[in-house]
């Protein structure tokens, strides 16, 4: 099978598993009903994805992360916060539903594990241990820290019905990022 019959075949199932979820819960779906709404057969599900949650999280890397991996790289990362949330929005009820998924191989570990890659794939990671205190505060650490907490501020923005405008929020969140806690409490209590 060539590489783009075989991407043919991903973005089948991907929009056949988006279509479903965005009316049900993704934990009730089936591979089946994923393979019939493809209009390909069972066996080919399982040559391309292991479950739905690979097939999930290959949608979370596919059209959230992979399309703002230049901007990231160029320094934009508000422009980068906007494009994901956008998409996010394009596909409202997809997201919801997915936003739902608790436990093990949730919406919300995926994000944050695809996250943690992004901030580790454009960091230098020998000049963070060059200025790190502690030998125990890893790159891994900081990444996974940060990718959690927009994690939870993106749950939280999904969940609460994407009210808040993309280029608010994504403000909101960047001036979260770069204010430490310290900072917060100071201005608090000032």
């Amino acid at each position: 099978m060539s590489v783009e019959s075989s991407n043919a075949i991903d973005l089948l199932l991907a929009e056949s598993l988006k279509a479903l979820a965005a009316r049900r819960p993704i934990e009730k779906i089936t591979i089946r009903e994923i393979t019939e709404k493809a209009g390909v057969i069972r066996p080919t599900f399982y040559n391309h994805f292991q479950d739905k949650y690979e097939l999930l999280e290959w949608i979370v890397r596919r059209d959230l992360m992979d399309p703002v991996t230049e901007m990231l790289e160029g320094g934009q990362i508000k422009e980068a916060v906007i494009r994901v949330l956008g998409k996010i929005q394009e596909e409202r009820e997809f997201y919801l539903n997915a936003s739902r998924l608790e436990g093990q191989n949730s919406f919300g570990e995926i994000l944050s594990s695809c996250i943690a890659e992004r901030i580790l794939a454009g960091a230098k990671v020998e000049n963070i241990h060059a200025h790190l205190a502690y030998d125990w505060l890893t790159p891994e650490l900081i990444a996974d820290y940060y990718s959690q907490s927009m994690t939870y501020l993106v749950l939280r923005w999904i969940k609460n019905g994407m009210r808040l405008p993309t280029e608010e929020f994504a403000a909101a969140v960047l001036h979260i990022w770069e204010h430490s806690a310290v900072d917060v409490f100071r201005d608090m209590r000032t």
